[in-house]
């Protein structure tokens, strides 16, 4: 697999770069625009550094009523509009193209209103993830999605990619937690889809927004659903002396009728480098390690526990530990939340982003080992064991062109492995730029015919976050 293409540049539209960027400073405040190339080489990329483009400019609106008018003259004008939150995307969904404008809603972070006795939340879509459920936390009440990046990530970004997070094993990721959006279309057309009650009239278009990873508009605002905070919660620790009874024991937990708060997984590797940065007590004299988090009365918390450690005893399990504290277990979920970046301490990586069934761990697992060996790489597995929502790290030297080449080929493997097994290719990441050209090995020409056309309906000449998702050959524009 040779390098990741990003099309080259329009150069008609390089060519009114001076005109685009006077219009564009008729419409948003000074202090919007960036046009000076150290300041937009800030928007260059994403989570995916190996991939990077300057784009021509970068607006950062304040009011949906400024989204609506930057893209309003970018759709009259044929400018590419590439939508931004923080910039966390590990599948290169921010990725921008010289001829591009990056519109990032860093600027619209406001609460609007929050209704306890309907459990909802209104934000701007710039909000924090963490900052959602930390503008509730003092009512009793939480968001419940948490991807690892929740601090820094962005609700508009969650939306973009249906992002998950450890937690969402019990209540669901993204799409579970949006109640409606107010969403600007490329034509700068302002609608409102859904809103603070269970079920829309008409179409689930709302589904069809949560997912689509800016191709269709730029989502500005958003009701999410608010939980009460669970009346207590107790993370374990249990240790495995293979991947396979691991995988195994999950397998079992969720056949059972169980259904954890949590069930992350951390290999050798991981579970190495991460005490190392937490100190959180992981047992280091294990090749797996499984966090399961159970919440709810003193009473069904033990109850659960006993029950998970009985099904456990069938897979051989060791250094069975249960977090006896707060500190405890805030150091336990220190370790995993942070374990994305410890990893930065062995070596550069990719990402992946696979799902599978949760009664294919044991046998994905050696597959992805038997791959990695099979490049000459090392790899990593830290993921969201509960739902079947892989993380493998492929483990390389970024400064090595061709072993780079060779970790996107290894990583292409796992992800097929994924999808021969009855998964897919993404699970909260997105596709992105990196598993663009493998939406073919997933899905057929009518398949992909049909997602194009959605998109073509709402973005007749793809402007919005173009050379994403879709293999580039077969488009219709």
């Amino acid at each position: 697999m040779s390098a990741i293409e990003i099309p080259k540049p329009d150069p008609r539209i390089l060519a009114r770069r001076a005109e685009i960027l006077a219009g564009l400073a008729a419409l948003v405040p000074p202090t919007s625009l960036i046009t000076e190339e150290d300041e937009r080489r800030a928007f260059e990329t994403d989570a995916l550094t190996a991939y990077r483009r300057i784009p021509m400019a970068v607006v950062l609106p304040e009011t949906t009523e400024q989204v609506s008018k930057v893209l309003t003259f970018l759709n009259q004008e044929g400018v590419k509009v590439v939508a931004r939150g923080a910039g966390t995307s590990l599948a290169g969904g921010a990725i921008p193209s010289e001829d591009a404008v990056v519109l990032g809603v860093s600027k619209m972070s406001r609460i609007l209103d929050v209704d306890t006795a309907n459990r909802t939340i209104r934000v701007e879509s710039g909000v924090t993830n963490l900052g959602v459920s930390g503008a509730v936390a003092h009512l009793g009440f939480f968001y419940a999605p948490d991807p690892s990046s929740q601090l820094a990530c962005t609700i508009a970004g969650n939306i973009g990619m249906n992002s998950g997070g450890a937690h969402c094993l019990k209540y669901g990721v993204t799409t579970n937690n949006v109640l409606g959006v107010k969403i600007v279309l490329i034509d700068g057309t302002i609608v409102e889809i859904g809103g603070a009650h269970m079920d829309a009239a008409g179409y689930d278009l709302l589904g069809l927004i949560v997912g689509s990873e800016g191709q269709l508009g730029v989502v500005t605002e958003a009701t999410l659903r608010i939980l009460p905070l669970a009346e207590g919660a107790r993370p374990m620790l249990m240790g495995f002396q293979s991947a396979e009874d691991a995988g195994a024991c999950v397998a079992a937990i969720i056949a059972s009728g169980i259904i954890p708060v949590a069930i992350e997984y951390m290999d050798r590797p991981a579970i190495q480098v991460c005490e190392a940065f937490a100190h959180a007590g992981y047992p280091l004299d294990v090749e797996a390690l499984l966090i399961i988090e159970v919440e709810g009365s003193e009473a069904e918390i033990e109850d659960l526990i006993g029950k998970i450690t009985r099904i456990a005893a069938d897979y051989n399990p060791s250094g069975l530990r249960v977090s006896q504290s707060e500190a405890e277990s805030a150091a336990i979920w220190k370790g995993r939340k942070s374990a994305f970046g410890a990893m930065g301490r062995l070596a550069d990586y990719i990402c992946m982003d696979g799902t599978i069934p949760t009664g294919q761990l044991s046998a994905v697992l050696t597959g992805i080992a038997e791959i990695c060996a099979g490049y000459g790489l090392r790899v990593s597995n830290i993921f969201h064991a509960g739902d079947g929502n892989l993380h493998p790290l492929v483990l390389f030297n970024a400064n090595d062109p061709v072993e780079q080449h060779k970790a996107e080929r290894c990583g292409e493997d796992i992800l097929k492995l994924c999808v021969d097994l009855g998964g897919c290719l993404t699970g909260e990441h997105g596709v992105g730029i990196e598993k663009r050209d493998l939406m073919t090995y997933q899905f057929n020409t009518i398949d992909l015919d049909q997602q194009m056309r959605v998109k073509t309906a709402l973005d007749p000449q793809w402007l919005l976050n173009p050379h994403k998702v879709f293999p580039l050959a077969g488009r219709p524009v």
